[in-house]
């Protein structure tokens, strides 16, 4: 009998994570656990007589499961694999996605802007560099990328990043986008190209919150409707929020209104420190003691409202819509060793931000630092090698005992084994030393204070009363 993999599978590998399978259109990776299992789906190539003699009841074993699990097909003699399923090694680090500024510009003029975009201070890289970067990440194996700026649909070429995107097979997962310019052209372009990315826009409150933080007026009005076209064009979406004393008493309902025009998830963060923050808006930052209080007052409001759409309240609280199921985010581990092999920041191991002018980033929130130029540039070295031997690759690759060994007062608290150091960027923005090693401040005032535990019960309380009044 022969077999070949169906026509979405495709064999990968990367340094250090040789055998995997790529599975078409949404470009889910999967790694397989060993050398057998992967030379077993070698075989499936349509060349192969899988049940001969010379094949080893083990490999054989491994396909009729494959068969089972639809990843390979029987076939005739010679059916083989297309060029896109053949067996590629990337020699590079794996890296799913790529959250990229293609631009540095923007048409708001937002109060705390991380790369102040209203001046164009990090401009946008030509073109032809744009291409190129696109070439560089298709052959490194990025098999993701989301696209923000700046505001990423003032780009003049966007229909030409776009067609790249489609043409390298990568999958566009979010547009971060401020709604100015979103409009059916845009949506129907999309599904054109059978593209239905998440659009991910901003809304900073109610009662023109939204528009003072953003610089214009009616900024608030233009995004609501875009939220309700893209739900028209069955686009999903998710939102951001920047609380701060202006809007902290408004958050139920804001995500009242969010929930109303058909946004499906919210994150919540306080305005982190910006230049252009302490220009115009410093005299309204919220105190970590301050933001605990709102998050703890509005979760049993949210379960009371029935949970209407995915939330994330920082680090502090997370929960899908309409389920009762939640959990604290900064509480990574158990308390166990377990934590110690893992690198400090899963999602930068996962995800690369790219910024308005080419430079690997662990985290966006880095571009307001002057952190950012210790860190490459992909025009001067080159992706491969950033994701290879730099020191972005050093710092993603960090393990939380190395981290612990940098940062002792870290390895030494009592919840170290619980919320690993907390989050790098976090850290940064309250070091004065300007240092993403060194505790986060906000994770300890979590758990330290006493804040965890608070949230701890109230969510469990109004979590029980949700899931006692929908039985």
């Amino acid at each position: 009998m022969y077999y070949k993999l169906q026509e979405n599978v495709c064999l990968r590998g990367w340094d250090r994570l040789p055998w995997a399978l790529l599975i078409r259109p949404e470009n889910q990776v999967r790694f397989i656990r060993n050398e057998e299992e992967f030379r077993a789906m070698e075989l499936c190539n349509g060349k192969i007589d899988c049940d001969g003699a010379l094949v080893p009841q083990k490999m054989r074993e491994i396909i009729r499961e494959a068969k089972e699990q639809k990843l390979v097909v029987p076939c005739a003699y010679g059916d083989g694999l297309s060029e896109d399923q053949e067996y590629r090694r990337y020699h590079n680090r794996f890296i799913r996605t790529a959250h990229w500024s293609i631009t540095g510009k923007c048409n708001y003029r937002c109060r705390h802007c991380y790369m102040s975009a209203p001046e164009g201070k990090l401009g946008e890289l030509s073109h032809e560099t744009i291409m190129d970067i696109l070439d560089q990440l298709d052959a490194c194996g990025v098999t993701h990328i989301s696209l923000t700026g700046g505001e990423p649909l003032v780009r003049k070429d966007w229909w030409n990043i776009i067609d790249g995107i489609v043409e390298r097979k990568m999958h566009l997962t979010q547009i971060y986008s401020n709604g100015a310019l979103v409009n059916e052209q845009l949506l129907k372009g999309l599904k054109e190209r059978g593209l239905c990315p998440e659009f991910n826009m901003s809304y900073d409150g109610d009662e023109g919150w939204h528009d003072w933080l953003r610089g214009i007026k009616g900024a608030g009005d233009a995004v609501l409707r875009a939220f309700d076209l893209c739900h028209a064009y069955g686009f999903p979406t998710g939102a951001e929020m920047c609380l701060h004393k202006g809007n902290r008493h408004l958050l139920r309902q804001s995500i009242r209104t969010l929930a109303e025009h058909h946004c499906g998830s919210l994150k919540t963060n306080p305005v982190s420190p910006t230049e252009l923050w302490d220009r115009y808006g410093k005299d309204k930052t919220i105190g970590l003691d301050e933001l605990y209080e709102t998050y703890l007052d509005y979760i049993p409001q949210y379960f009371e409202d029935g949970m209407p759409l995915s939330l994330m309240l920082g680090g502090v609280f997370m929960c899908r819509k309409g389920s009762t199921r939640w959990c604290i985010p900064l509480q990574k581990y158990d308390g166990s060793d377990c934590c110690l092999s893992q690198t400090i920041c899963g999602h930068a191991r996962q995800t690369l931000y790219i910024s308005p002018e080419g430079r690997m980033l662990p985290c966006m929130s880095l571009s307001s630092t002057d952190v950012q130029y210790d860190y490459p540039l992909i025009g001067e070295i080159g992706l491969r090698q950033g994701l290879t031997d730099s020191t972005y690759m050093k710092l993603i690759d960090t393990r939380v005992d190395e981290f612990f060994r940098i940062v002792p007062e870290c390895g030494e608290c009592e919840y170290a084994k619980i919320c690993a150091g907390g989050c790098r960027a976090s850290a940064l923005s309250f070091d004065e030393n300007n240092t993403l090693m060194s505790p986060d401040k906000a994770c300890c005032t979590l758990f330290k204070d006493g804040w965890a535990d608070k949230i701890r019960s109230a969510a469990s309380k109004a979590a029980e009363a949700a899931a006692t009044g929908r039985s």
